[in-house]
């Protein structure tokens, strides 16, 4: 192909120059073959892409073709039913519920009901109404008998996500939505926004190991900050967060061209300089140690639920924690288990891929253990992992969680057309970018109704698959209601699978 390319060159630029100089017509024709000579000939000398130079000019279609592979697969090729990390079918609920349009699909379930993984919840031969499933039966009130500002959270609630991950508009819409269904929306680590409290949302205050928001210039823990923020009238609950999912035990970098003098002044750190995140916090080192940093924080905000954030790692880590609890009869509020397959925006592909345990696992540790010391009616617990439907929160609730997290539902009720380029700041959807010429398409009153709209509507379908099931309470759900198909022939309940302590 190198020598194709000369020989094009060797042949067209003489003959270019001839008829251009016998008809200065011609000329128009260098609007294509000048780019071709010069991008070639850069093609046939550089020694960075091997294809490039061994195929001048056309070595590049491959690059296109690489950037067009997931939109190509998105559209054209994938099934209802195989698209990832959120298939077709759970996108297309999330937009419909969104929008309010046709709740409804016809021609039976796409799903294979005889594929091992298939799982489902048993129906009652005496259903009830869905109206004798009061509303406020879906509603969890957090907080230990430490507490003395007690939390009532709704069982869906808007997952960790930071303003700097997502645009300025998408956090208002959220708190937009938040604030019109009576919901919670977690702020991330990156602290509380301006965003966050456009619209009066109930907020969920995460304090991550850089403690933004509750720092001194030194990244050490400041008591005067974070009396400032935690005592926020919009402020409900504040989250430790010692790991997620999409990277747990990983530290993290704020990049210094996105530490802006508005980021900066969130996070309490100086502009324009990277900012680190350690892998672990710095105010302790050990289950007691924790359990200290719960409680003055507690005091600190004067009574509010203090939860703490992890993905499932080490048992004996865990089991330790619940030790040091049961000794010390002290707890955190709530704990929330954040599965392995979350993740909203960027991540090491290890991390992602190959570290933490998935949600499913993980709740069931951490409630049998909780159960096994005695203090599981002292601590609620919360779950995040690819949340999308009702069924989503039956079946979690069923494992042994209070409510539920949802981060990339939350997102898609947004506008995410899921085009997984959340971390090279280009989302189409203005949804996971600071480029201000693409979040300003983002329309926040209409997308805060959204959020409201899919919230409301998932949780209805909460209620009305309670119903169906004969129950009146999301506490009723046990493992033993849910079943999933091992293979075409045998079937286990949840129970069966994670037997309970």
């Amino acid at each position: 192909m190198r020598k194709w390319f000369v020989l094009f060159c060797i042949v067209t630029i003489p003959v270019a120059g001839y008829l251009i100089y016998q008809n200065p017509f011609w000329s128009l024709s260098l609007l294509i073959l000048l780019p071709s000579w010069l991008v070639g000939t850069y093609d046939l000398v550089q020694t960075k892409h091997t294809i490039k130079k061994n195929y001048p000019l056309f070595g590049r279609l491959r690059y296109v073709m690489e950037e067009l592979r997931p939109k190509i697969y998105q559209y054209f090729v994938e099934s209802d039913t195989d698209g990832t990390p959120i298939n077709r079918i759970n996108r297309s609920v999330v937009y419909q519920r969104a929008k309010r349009v046709l709740r409804t699909k016809p021609f039976g379930t796409q799903v294979n009901v005889y594929e091992p993984g298939y799982e489902w919840i048993n129906h009652s031969m005496y259903p009830l109404d869905e109206h004798q499933v009061p509303l406020e039966n879906l509603k969890v009130k957090i907080g230990s008998k430490h507490c003395s500002q007690k939390y009532n959270a709704s069982i869906l609630n808007i997952s960790a996500m930071s303003y700097g991950s997502l645009s300025g508009n998408a956090v208002e819409a959220l708190n937009k939505g938040a604030s019109l269904g009576g919901f919670a929306q977690n702020t991330g680590e990156g602290s509380i926004s301006d965003f966050h409290l456009k619209h009066g949302g109930h907020i969920i205050w995460q304090v991550g190991t850089g403690y933004f928001g509750a720092r001194d210039h030194d990244g050490n823990f400041s008591e005067e900050k974070f009396v400032e923020n935690a005592t926020r009238e919009s402020v409900k609950m504040i989250e430790i967060k010692l790991s997620q999912g999409a990277k747990p035990g990983h530290g993290g970098i704020l990049p210094a061209k996105k530490n802006t003098p508005e980021i900066a002044r969130i996070r309490g750190v100086k502009p324009y300089v990277a900012v680190m995140s350690p892998p672990g916090h710095t105010e302790f080192n050990n289950s007691y140690g924790l359990i200290d940093f719960i409680q003055k924080l507690r005091e600190l905000s004067g009574g509010k639920p203090i939860g703490i954030k992890l993905c499932f790692g080490k048992i004996h880590e865990f089991e330790e924690l619940c030790k040091a609890m049961k000794e010390r009869d002290n707890y955190p509020d709530y704990i929330v288990i954040d599965g392995g397959e979350g993740g909203t925006g960027a991540a090491p592909l290890e991390f992602s891929d190959s570290l933490g345990t998935p949600m499913t696992e993980g709740i069931v540790l951490a409630c049998n253990l909780l159960k096994k010391y005695g203090i599981r009616d002292q601590v609620k617990v919360l779950v995040s992992g690819k949340i999308i439907t009702g069924f989503h929160i039956i079946r979690a609730i069923s494992l042994g969680a209070d409510a539920c997290y949802s981060a990339r539902a939350m997102m898609l009720a947004l506008g995410c057309i899921q085009a997984l380029i959340c971390n090279t700041n280009k989302c189409p959807a203005g949804i996971a970018t600071q480029d201000k010429s693409l979040s300003w398409g983002l329309d926040v009153e209409n997308k805060g109704v959204r959020i409201n709209n899919y919230h409301q509507e998932t949780v209805n379908s909460v209620r009305e698959i309670l119903a169906s099931a004969g129950l009146d309470h999301p506490d009723k759900l046990k493992r033993d209601d849910i079943f999933r198909r091992i293979s075409p022939v045998e079937v286990k309940s949840l129970e069966e699978i994670y037997p309970s302590v």
